[in-house]
């Protein structure tokens, strides 16, 4: 008889839960994965997958409008919010469906249950009080929006998970926040002709970001119409009947059919049985603490994605649990490199990047060359649409070691991309010189800027 019941249990079925449950059943484990809500996880069901979706709807306003430019005549057109909402649900059903076949297929069960941990080696399903014992179990139950301290009115606030259902479009919505979440859905409301506010504490939204990114990110927005209050927070919500007033801690006030606020997400540690298990939690950033391999406090239990707040991106969770496969089941260890990840922000414009910002890499190299081109896209010189282009790269002036690549515009995700395979490579500005250029596109700026508009380069101490 086996001594466990199972040699995984998993505690999550999102992209990295799934991806290691998978994996593992590959190797020959006997699996079992646990979720109370739906396979797929944030980003399948109410995160990356829909919002994506969103975004490229509210595009087609704008799309509708620069036509004329190139000669078509569109008749006027209309939206209809509950057939975006519906033809949505489709979509993320129809991932579902696919993430569960998936996950049977590799011989690993689900269970629909909400899982505690009783012990190193034991889980409880709540559904039915079952007990569960395992030789090791994977926490990878994500994280949940934050809404910050509590504030009068804070019940009236949505975040981006009821975002995604919500019956009407907004005429008028608040969303406080300057990271991805707030301006990726400041974005996709203002293009589907909501007036759009964005409350931040900051003295400029995208916190982290390179400066020259930030700044550029702020103007286009602004350009669209969007008000952007920065040096500010909300202090309380009045609602009155379908309508609100915000109150801002610069004394204003502004109406609104919704206030959202995306000012971001905690790591999903509550009431999983941690404590009772003597799973350390990082003081740092309330995540579960754990070492290279995704080991926690507790030899046998491991965990992996935002529940380790470490790189809160999908991308991460899904290497980290492949990684954590590999390293227990596959008798190999695999170490995830967390250095150069790429990231898109899906705002409008978009924003791509790789590696360092031009403030980290002078605080960390002597010399330090910058590359930067802003340009009015070709699109535009035929639509009339005020927009331009931002092209960076941050260079090492020492070794012409490329450290940062940093787009805004139209495919900066899709560029960005393909260029992080060069930056991970270690490229130099010398290899991006020596490429041709792919003719007419944005991108053929990275290749073709010869001379460094800014040259940093830090004096010897005596």
């Amino acid at each position: 008889m086996a001594e466990f019941d199972v040699d995984l249990f998993v505690i999550g079925g999102g992209s990295g839960g799934v991806r290691a449950a998978r994996i593992a059943a590959g190797h020959g484990a006997r699996v079992m994965i646990a979720e109370e809500y739906r396979m797929g996880g944030t980003c399948v069901i109410r995160g990356c997958v829909p919002k994506k979706l969103f975004v490229i709807g509210s595009h087609f306003r704008q799309d509708l409008e620069d036509a004329a430019g190139f000669g078509w005549t569109v008749p006027p057109a209309s939206f209809d919010w509950p057939t975006l909402i519906a033809n949505k649900d489709k979509e993320i059903a129809r991932l579902e469906a696919a993430y569960t076949t998936n996950v049977e297929k590799s011989g690993a069960q689900i269970v629909k249950s909400r899982a505690v941990i009783e012990d190193e080696h034991t889980v409880r399903l709540l559904e039915n009080d079952r007990k569960i014992t395992a030789k090791y179990i994977l926490i990878a139950t994500g994280g949940a929006p934050n809404h910050g301290a509590a504030i009068p009115g804070i019940e009236h606030v949505i975040s981006s998970n009821e975002a995604f259902h919500l019956k009407e479009l907004p005429k008028r919505i608040v969303i406080q926040g300057g990271g991805y979440i707030a301006l990726e859905f400041a974005g996709i409301f203002a293009g589907f002709g909501s007036d759009v506010t964005v409350i931040y504490r900051g003295d400029n939204i995208l916190r982290g970001f390179d400066e020259d990114v930030r700044t550029h990110v702020r103007a286009e927005m602004e350009k669209q119409g969007i008000t952007i209050l920065t040096g500010c927070t909300v202090t309380k919500v009045d609602r009155h009947g379908e309508s609100f007033t915000t109150h801002l801690s610069n004394g204003s006030s502004i109406g609104s059919d919704q206030v959202m606020f995306a000012i971001g997400r905690h790591p999903n540690v509550a009431n999983l049985g941690l404590e009772k298990a003597g799973v350390a939690i990082n003081p740092n950033n309330g995540g579960i603490a754990v070492d290279h391999f995704s080991r926690s406090s507790v030899d046998s239990i491991y965990a992996i994605g935002d529940v380790t707040h470490r790189f809160n991106l999908t991308p991460v969770a899904i290497r980290e649990g492949h990684a954590f496969a590999d390293t227990v089941f596959g008798k190999r260890e695999v170490r995830v490199d967390h250095a150069n990840i790429p990231t898109a922000v899906f705002s409008q414009p978009e924003v791509g990047t790789v590696g360092l910002t031009e403030t980290e890499a002078r605080a960390q190299f002597n010399h330090v060359d910058i590359y930067k081109t802003t340009f009015r896209p070709i699109k535009a010189t035929m639509s009339g649409r005020d927009t331009r282009v931002l092209m960076k790269l941050v260079v090492d002036g020492a070794t012409d070691r490329v450290l940062g690549c940093h787009i805004v515009g139209d495919a900066a995700a899709e560029i960005t991309q393909a260029v992080a395979i060069a930056v991970k490579m270690k490229a130099t500005k010398a290899d991006f010189d020596a490429t041709i250029a792919l003719h007419p596109t944005a991108a053929e700026e990275l290749v073709t800027m010869r001379t460094p508009t800014a040259r940093h380069v830090r004096q010897a101490a005596e």
